[in-house]
């Protein structure tokens, strides 16, 4: 009897966990603040776009930003962009990420519109 109790608790609690998780994540797509420019150039000294260069910079704000942040953990210890107290950059790859307590989250990316190739969507 004590077994059955067990086995029943363990499929009850799996059940309830199972749900809990598919509740909380749809796999919807969710809305997002974001602003783009098209330009040719680096993304630190941009110009406008060319017939052969254009590239995509696309700067996320708001509770999407914070995702990407969230997800992007550890903070970078050894860049900073700015010297304001309680800055905090993350970055994988060419997605990187800052906080900032006078401006919240903020997330770039960035793609070359001619080859498809991932880019970094801004400079410090």
């Amino acid at each position: 009897m004590r077994r059955l109790i067990v086995v029943v608790g363990t499929a009850l609690l799996s059940l309830a966990y199972a749900s809990d998780n598919s509740a909380t994540w749809t796999g919807a797509y969710k809305p997002l603040v974001a602003t783009y420019s098209i330009y040719s150039g680096e993304p630190g000294e941009r110009e406008a776009p060319t017939q052969s260069e254009r590239k995509l910079a696309i700067a996320i704000k708001g509770d999407a930003a914070k995702e990407i942040f969230d997800s992007l953990h550890p903070d970078a210890k050894e860049i900073a962009c700015t010297d304001e107290k309680g800055e905090r950059l993350r970055r994988k790859g060419e997605v990187w990420c800052s906080y900032r307590p006078s401006n919240g989250y903020r997330c770039f990316v960035g793609f070359n519109l001619r080859t498809g190739e991932s880019l970094s969507g801004a400079s410090c």
